[in-house]
């Protein structure tokens, strides 16, 4: 069985899965391994955000990895902006590219930490985010939804103040809804159980993505956050803000796009005039994340560049 080491000091449970599910042993948090732990190990991928924030525990990793011949990818999540790392932390990476590749959910820029960029995109994961006793079929049923339109995620703009222009988005388009008649549910995400989520998901004509925590700047982040992925292993209908990835990752009748609060209120109401091409868009994305979008498939993704293209 093959090992590999996964260095997420929060945990990537998704990712974990994904490798278990190819026949992984997976190793996690093993910043210093010694040469026994290091045998029969394929792959190390380590979060970006952790290896710019202990540069000399990264340095010492890099050595020990080279030694047994261990290749070195960093994961980010949170490119390009990272807005949580130091700008002098990011040019230390930029100036040693320590890693051996540098996958990520946004080609932004994607070259400058290794010689090779990876791109690797945000998933659903696939113990959690699937129909969960609905079925496509139910779904198509008009009366069962509970809202026309609804959000689920972080609204604590106090806390995490990279959400604030996505409260304020919600809350110009929310007093627009209103005046409309067309019932709207915003929620923070913090508290709820995954179970009622993908409930919530499921009891809602439209499901919204605005922005992400990445996003800054002029230009947001192309990638695509993980509710982009998780609504429709869901089920759920999902309109997106616009993102550069996307046509990458769904075809073009997968997917339902806005650019502006403007054409959000537009494609809101066209698609709760034309439920039946809402639905069809649904389970052709469903179908789309079920073959393609599981974090299974992204740790097939490393492994396949680990092969051949190292």
């Amino acid at each position: 069985m093959s090992r590999v080491l996964l260095n997420f000091r929060g945990g990537f449970a998704g990712l974990r899965e994904g490798f278990e599910r190819l026949g992984c042993d997976v190793v996690e948090n093993l910043w210093a391994p010694g040469a026994a732990a290091l045998e029969g190990t394929v792959l190390c991928v380590a979060d970006f955000v952790d290896c710019a924030r202990a540069l000399r525990t990264t340095a010492g990793l890099r050595r020990r990895l080279a030694r047994a011949r261990v290749p070195f990818v960093a994961l980010n999540r949170d490119a390009p902006f990272n807005r949580g790392v130091h700008p002098l932390r990011l040019a230390v990476l930029r100036r040693l590219k320590p890693f051996d590749a540098y996958a990520t959910h946004s080609m932004q820029d994607a070259g400058r930490y290794a010689r090779r960029a990876v791109y690797c995109p945000n998933a659903a994961r696939e113990s959690v985010y699937r129909l969960s006793g609905a079925d496509l079929a139910a779904l198509r049923d008009p009366a069962r939804y509970r809202w026309d339109v609804s959000f689920l995620g972080n609204l604590d703009a106090a806390r995490y103040g990279e959400h604030a222009r996505r409260v304020a988005f919600l809350q110009a388009l929310s007093a627009r809804l209103e005046e409309l008649g067309i019932r709207a549910s915003f929620r923070d995400s913090a508290g709820i159980p995954v179970a009622e989520q993908i409930g919530i998901f499921q009891a809602s004509r439209i499901n919204l993505s605005a922005m992400a925590a990445c996003d800054a700047g002029v230009e947001a982040s192309w990638g695509l956050p993980e509710r982009c992925y998780g609504v429709p292993a869901c089920g759920g209908f999902l309109l997106s803000d616009r993102r550069r990835h996307a046509v990458e990752d769904f075809a073009d009748d997968e997917r339902a796009e806005y650019d502006d609060i403007d054409d959000c209120l537009r494609k809101i109401r066209y698609y709760l005039a034309h439920f039946g091409q809402a639905r069809a868009i649904a389970e052709r994305a469903q179908a789309r994340v079920q073959r393609d979008h599981g974090y299974r498939n992204r740790a097939a993704r490393l492994l396949d560049w680990r092969r051949h293209d190292r």
